[in-house]
């Protein structure tokens, strides 16, 4: 693992009229690619009939013109696009999810973890939930149609259901008749919505999926916070706000958002710029050119330049017909295109003293790569600054980071690190600073969990990525 591995992005519309909403879902997924290349989905309803298909693979990949063709016209629909950081990579994982019960049709999509899904899913279990998949989606799916069995409306279910899950969830959820976006307590993921001009309205994980679609940015939906999009318009329920400090993960804005986006008020470009000025401040060194590791460190490259007053400039050029490596499932598949990703500018470097800005060195495999081609095409230094704090613990809300043993920053002090990776020097953002990153953040609470281990919630008691294929196989030994 090379990077950190982020759960999924979510999508919904409710449109002012049917219309070929599958192609604005489709669009919306296009933005929201870099949050997971695993799978997608798209379920559109047509007046409380669901047309549904996902299956593994990009959105480009899955969604050919007769597949949305087919999809057809409707009023909503939801999508979602992939990394799976609970459950397997098959098929049957992929999302959106579906149930058909007696009260209506439900589709739901999801992004984040819970840390309590493994005994919600055996409490179910017990009661006579058949289960399909291995992720913890089905589980979030079975609490809100147990609760929509007992409850007036879908949104009462939802706000039932929220009282039950614990952990990260931002949710978009679709009935017959209704468009729900839900943000967990705390709201560790991000979400929003806006309108387009036509008047329909538009939920996305990020702001710069709004754009895609041509919708206004509205606002972001508040941690506890349930919207409900109607015939009526827009209704919003916030009988869990406030009940939890806000924990909202501070990498969304070191790496997992689009640097175009805005989340809680605060731009994603400005915190890297800020990120990379804060580097500067804390890790100075004498260098002849600041360059970023593309794509993802060079914002926080520019901010560095900015405030050390070195020059940026472009030293590695990434291949653009090559998918972020995290993504690829299967360690001998991230290895192959990490060997294709990148390639260094000679002319850039060769002969100077180098500062490479990245947000963040997991294992320390593909640092130590790039620190090799930089010295190959003739760097005289190369001196590594990290736009994040070193990765001590796991996390638990979305983020495939699950394993102590694996992180280099716990086996290793700053400088054994500088030695492995054969940097001259090293360099680690502050967990005091990376805290400020978010100037004009709303709410200011961050979940820092995976740098200092204090968590928001209590920790699951089952970590496994694969916690229930592993609690099947065991009731089959049984």
């Amino acid at each position: 693992m090379s990077k950190p591995r982020e759960e999924c992005g979510v999508f919904g519309i409710f449109a002012s009229s049917v219309c070929n909403v599958a192609q604005s879902v489709y669009y919306g997924l296009f933005a929201l690619q870099h949050r997971g290349q695993e799978s997608c989905g798209i379920v559109v309803n047509d007046d409380g009939v669901f047309s549904l298909h996902k299956d593994n693979g990009t959105a480009g990949e899955i969604f050919t013109p007769d597949i949305l063709k087919k999809l057809g016209q409707g009023s909503i629909a939801v999508g979602h696009a992939r990394y799976g950081t609970t459950g397997g990579t098959e098929r049957l994982n992929a999302q959106p999810l579906t149930v058909n019960h007696v009260k209506g049709p439900m589709a739901l999509a999801h992004n984040g973890n819970l840390v309590n899904s493994y005994e919600l899913r055996e409490e179910l279990e017990l009661a006579g939930s058949i289960f399909h998949t291995t992720s913890d989606t089905e589980v979030i799916s079975y609490v809100i149609t147990k609760e929509r069995l007992v409850s007036s409306s879908i949104e009462e279910a939802v706000s039932r259901a929220m009282l039950r899950l614990e952990g990260a969830y931002s949710l978009v959820v679709m009935s017959s008749t209704k468009l729900i976006a839900a943000r967990d307590p705390r709201g560790f993921r991000p979400l929003c919505y806006g309108v387009t001009d036509d008047g329909s309205y538009v939920v996305a994980s990020e702001s710069c999926a709004l754009d895609t679609v041509s919708a206004h940015f509205v606002r972001d939906i508040l941690p506890g916070e349930i919207v409900v999009f109607g015939r009526d318009g827009v209704r919003s329920i916030t009988d869990h706000c406030g009940k939890k400090d806000p924990s909202l993960c501070v990498f969304e804005f070191i790496y997992f958002a689009r640097p175009d986006s805005v989340i809680d008020g605060s731009s994603v470009h400005n915190a890297r710029l800020r990120a990379g000025a804060f580097l500067a401040l804390e890790h100075p060194v004498q260098a002849d050119i600041v360059i970023g590791a593309p794509d993802s460190g060079i914002d926080a490259a520019i901010g560095y330049s900015r405030q050390s007053g070195i020059p940026y400039g472009l030293g590695l050029i990434k291949n653009k017909y090559i998918a972020r490596t995290f993504i690829a499932p299967g360690q001998e598949s991230r290895e192959d295109k990490v060997k294709i990703k990148l390639n260094p500018i000679k002319a850039a470097v060769e002969g100077k003293r180098v500062v490479l800005v990245d947000d963040s060195i997991v294992r320390g495999t593909t640092s130590k790569r790039v620190v090799k081609l930089l010295r190959d095409a003739g760097a005289k230094e190369v001196h590594m600054r990290i736009s994040a704090p070193p990765f001590r613990n796991p996390c638990y809300y979305g983020t495939d980071i699950d394993s102590r043993e694996n992180l280099i920053a716990n086996n290793h002090s700053v400088e054994e690190i500088a030695k492995i990776i054969g940097a001259d020097s090293l360099g680690y953002l502050s967990l005091d600073n990376v805290k400020h990153l978010a100037e004009g953040c709303t709410h200011m609470g961050f979940c820092t969990a995976c740098f200092d281990g204090k968590y928001p919630t209590c920790e699951p008691t089952n970590t496994c990525k694969n916690r229930f294929e592993r609690k099947l196989s065991e009731r089959k030994e049984g």
